[in-house]
């Protein structure tokens, strides 16, 4: 699967997470000292993006200021997006 930087502004994130503040802390300094090394994965369903993991890299990149995340596109139909819903 091809990795394609996303605009973290298009990626909509339909399941509320708690995320570990240290986790964060600790990937915000990884990704400011070497970037960003493994890609969240999203789906993609008529041209919206849905993230439903890689929760801490999405909040440390936003933290960072970033414009984009790296990321691996799946594109999927309404159906498989319904099921991530469930």
């Amino acid at each position: 699967m091809k990795v394609e930087e996303v605009p973290l502004n298009r990626i909509l994130r339909p399941l509320p997470r708690q995320n570990d503040a240290e986790k964060v802390k600790a990937l915000m300094k990884s990704i400011a000292e070497i970037g960003q090394q493994e890609p969240i994965d999203l789906l993609e369903v008529d041209g919206q993006y849905y993230g439903f993991s890689g929760c801490h890299r999405f909040e440390a990149c936003q933290r960072l200021g970033k414009e984009t995340i790296k990321a691996r596109v799946r594109k999927a139909p309404k159906s498989v997006l319904k099921m991530h819903l469930a």
